[in-house]
Order: structure tokens, then C-alpha cells, then sequence
């Protein structure tokens, strides 16, 4: 018997029971489904960490003050953030940019609006932090050194205080203090659950601790490695620096004791990156396992299935076997009925979970890998394969005599 006559005589067989065969399918595409699927979904909230930190900069370092009150002592000041930017003793570091934030309201032409992240620092911030201008320009190092208010606001700001007009040369009140605006960010993506990353104004540091902060501490130090391989030597530069100059002693600077004692922290972007990636590694590999139970499901069923269909079918099964049908003709078939199931489901599946995947699911949009769908088609032939050749061993086995016999 040919292959072509096989799949012929395993399709008839499909298709005898339409009702058996279409539950049977369902629950192979629930399976390859819900593993494509729930996969995409983990791939996708990988994604959007991925995106979150890389939108701060993966070069980047960020130092923050952990001592409490300010104290004179251990304060991270304007001098100490300079005393980062040494070609000597930190040849790793490209920009140091300090930075000092406030809560403030903009008014314009009598129209209010209370931005989330007033920003003072320096021009280099917006290479080191990713956050590009739009339109209009960023200050400069002689606004910083002249004190200049100027502004450069997030598309949130420009949306709510200049709806329809060029905000680029207006000129508004912070903190009784004019500024002009003389740029706008790009927007940046915000996902449900974070604070709005448009809704931000960047001055230069001097005009922002004249009106509205004072000359204290910093609020943090946003360091620039020289490149993404050398963001570890960077860290380990400006820890250097920082303990020499808080008089942080050998012990209180060590790695076990930084986060406890030391005044200081230092967020490391590409660490954070790494941890977050791997995580959600994890969180991707248990969504596909618990998905794939499904699967198994849909593999039992197929052998329940199939053994029901091999007990109806013994009288034609002996009839073959009596006209001289071999042993590896009757396998064939039945491993190939079960297999079109399995691969039918599996098809249709794919097809759900393609579907799905254009839906945000629990504010995750999906992110559909082809290795996935390739995995779950190949498992499902794979099921159809071994959950089929128990009842396909079974009807190969059976003795003409016993089958013509059977009632």
C-alpha cells in the first residue's frame, strides 16, 4: 500500500466520527495555543523591562546619597559629582551629570500644570539618561555656568500648557521665576503602573537651585561609562572616588556592607538589565510549562481516542489483516490518523495564538517568537506520535481470527 492510499484510509477514519475527532482536535489547539501563547506573553513583558531600562541608559551609573538628614559629612555634592569626571582616576567615565529634582507647577498665560520631575542638571544628562530633544535645542554649559532659565520640557507639558501652540520661545512661570522654553523632548513610552516619563522639565542646575532647591546636596549623580563593556570599571572608579572622598573606611565599603553603611549607592543599569532579563527568562520558561500540562492533556486524550477507535474498528481490522494486509500497513494507518489530529489541532493552535497575540493581555502585549511556534507544531506531531502508537501497536497485534470474531 502506498503513503498516499495511508493517509487516505487515516483520513476516512478522521472523519467517520466528526463529533469525536473535533473534541479530540480541540484539545490539541487549546494545548500548542495556550503554549504559543503564554510564551508570547513573556516574551513580551521581557520586552517591555528591556525597554524600560535600556529608555535610561544601559551605560549608565547612578549614584545616590544614603545617609539621612543630609549629613554635611557624607552629602554628595555639586564638588563631589565634579570630582567623578577624573581622567586619572576614573579614565571609564565620559560625563558626570549631578542632578537635583523638585516638584513644581509651570503656568502659562493663566493655564497651570504640576510636573511630576523638575529637573536640574547639566547638558550632558540628555545623552547619559536617553532622553533625546525633540524640537528646539537643550541648554548649554554657558547656561549652566551663567545660570540661565531655560527650559526643556516632556511632551505631557507641551501637551497640557501649549495645546495647538509652538511652546519652543514661550516664556512661563516656575516658582515665581520666569523661564523660556527652548526645547521638547522626544516622547518616551509609558507603561501602566510607572509615573508618566513625559511629564518632565530640564533646567540648567544653577537656575533650578536658585529658585526653587537651594545650594545643598544633590539629589543623584548620573554617571556616563565610556561604553556598555566598561560600565563595571566605572563603577569600581567612582566607588573609589566616593570612598576617598566621604572618608567611607575600607570595611563600610565593601560589597556585603555597601547596601547597609555605605552613604552612598550606585545603581548599575546593565546589572539591572541582566537581573530583569533573567528573571523574566524564568518567569517565560514556567509560563510554557504550566501550558504545556495542557498539551499532555490533549496527548491523553488522543490515546483514549484512538483506543476507542481501535476496538470499533476490529472487524475491518482483521478483514485487512485476513486479505493480507501486513503488520506495518495497519501501524502506518492508525499512527497516521492520530498524528492529522495532533497536527490538525496544532495548526489551528498556531492560528488561535496568532490571533491572541494582536490583543493586549494584562497589559502585556505578546510577542510571538518563531521558535515557539515551530516548538509546539513539532510537539505536537511528536504527541501524536507516541500517544498513538499504543492503540496503533494494539490494532497491528490483534490476530485476524480474534478480530473477524469480535463482536
Amino acid at each position: 500500500m502506498s503513503l498516499f492510499e495511508i493517509l487516505r484510509f487515516a483520513a476516512r477514519g478522521v472523519t467517520a466520527n466528526k463529533l469525536r475527532s473535533a473534541l479530540t482536535t480541540l484539545g490539541v489547539l487549546i494545548g500548542v495555543g495556550a503554549v504559543i501563547l503564554l510564551v508570547a506573553v513573556g516574551n513580551g513583558s521581557a520586552k517591555q523591562i528591556t525597554d524600560r531600562i535600556a529608555a535610561l541608559g544601559t551605560d549608565t551609573l547612578t549614584v545616590q546619597s544614603t545617609s539621612r538628614g543630609g549629613a554635611s559629612n557624607t552629602a554628595i555634592t555639586v564638588e563631589t559629582a565634579k570630582a567623578l569626571r577624573d581622567p586619572v582616576l576614573a579614565p571609564d567615565v565620559k560625563s558626570v551629570s549631578p542632578v537635583v529634582s523638585a516638584s513644581a507647577t509651570i503656568t502659562y498665560q493663566g493655564s497651570d500644570h504640576s510636573v511630576q520631575q523638575f529637573v536640574g542638571t547639566y547638558p550632558s544628562y540628555f545623552g547619559a539618561s536617553n532622553t533625546p530633544v525633540g524640537t528646539g535645542a537643550a541648554f548649554s554649559d554657558e547656561d549652566v555656568a551663567q545660570g540661565r532659565r531655560v527650559l526643556v520640557i516632556g511632551q505631557t507639558v507641551a501637551e497640557e500648557l501649549f495645546p495647538g501652540v509652538e511652546p519652543v520661545g514661550a516664556e512661563v512661570t516656575v516658582g515665581g521665576s520666569l523661564f523660556t522654553v527652548v526645547g521638547v523632548l522626544e516622547e518616551k513610552s509609558s507603561s501602566s503602573g510607572f509615573q508618566d516619563a513625559n511629564d518632565v522639565a530640564v533646567a540648567p542646575l544653577t537656575a533650578v537651585q536658585q529658585t526653587l532647591t537651594g545650594y545643598g546636596p544633590v539629589s543623584s549623580v548620573v554617571v556616563e561609562a565610556t561604553g556598555s563593556d566598561r560600565v563595571d570599571e566605572a563603577q569600581a572608579q567612582v566607588a573609589a572616588i566616593l570612598d576617598q572622598r566621604l572618608k567611607v573606611s575600607a570595611t563600610t565599603s565593601g560589597a556585603a556592607n555597601r547596601s547597609n553603611s555605605s552613604p552612598y549607592r550606585i545603581q548599575n543599569a546593565s546589572q539591572l538589565l541582566e537581573t530583569q532579563t533573567e528573571t523574566a527568562d524564568t518567569f517565560t520558561v514556567l509560563l510554557g510549562a504550566v501550558a504545556g500540562i495542557s498539551l499532555l492533556v490533549g496527548g491523553i486524550g488522543i490515546t483514549n481516542i484512538m483506543l476507542v477507535t481501535v476496538t470499533e474498528r476490529t472487524r475491518e481490522i482483521g478483514i485487512r489483516k485476513a486479505l493480507g494486509a501486513p503488520r506495518r500497513v495497519i501501524l502506518t494507518q492508525f499512527l497516521a490518523e492520530a498524528t492529522m489530529l495532533s497536527l490538525t489541532g496544532g495548526g489551528l493552535g498556531v492560528a488561535a495564538a496568532l490571533i491572541g497575540s494582536q490583543f493586549t493581555i494584562v497589559g502585556v502585549k505578546p510577542v510571538v517568537v518563531p521558535s515557539s511556534i515551530v516548538l509546539a507544531l513539532g510537539v505536537s506531531v511528536a504527541i501524536g506520535l507516541f500517544f498513538g502508537s499504543v492503540p496503533a501497536s494494539r490494532a497491528a497485534g490483534l490476530r485476524p481470527i480474534d478480530a473477524l470474531r469480535y463482536e
